[in-house]
């Protein structure tokens, strides 16, 4: 089991959370600020078996795109994939 933790920019985030939806991914959108220019954006956490995280991370690559803000480019999404000791839903 793995835990992919996605920050994007909050353009990108709910046309993410749509697209893992309609491919049948749950995820959960916080609200975050970036440290370097303060901007806006959302971290989306998703929780998936070890053998669904390519197809994730192509969904994410398809669904975030680099913007520019203040003449700094800036990356579509900063993805980790955890392991996962235990996964409960309740």
């Amino acid at each position: 089991m793995k835990l992919i933790v996605t920050i994007v920019h909050s353009d990108d985030a709910n046309s993410l959370i749509v697209a893992l939806r309609e491919k049948g991914f749950r995820s959960t959108k916080i609200s975050t600020t970036g440290g370097f220019l303060r901007a806006g954006n959302a971290t989306i956490l998703i929780g998936a078996e070890d053998a669904k995280v390519d197809s994730i991370l192509a969904t994410i690559q398809k669904a975030c795109h680099p913007h520019k803000e203040a003449g700094v480019e800036i990356s579509g999404a900063t993805v980790f994939v955890l392991d996962v000791e235990r996964y409960e839903r309740v």
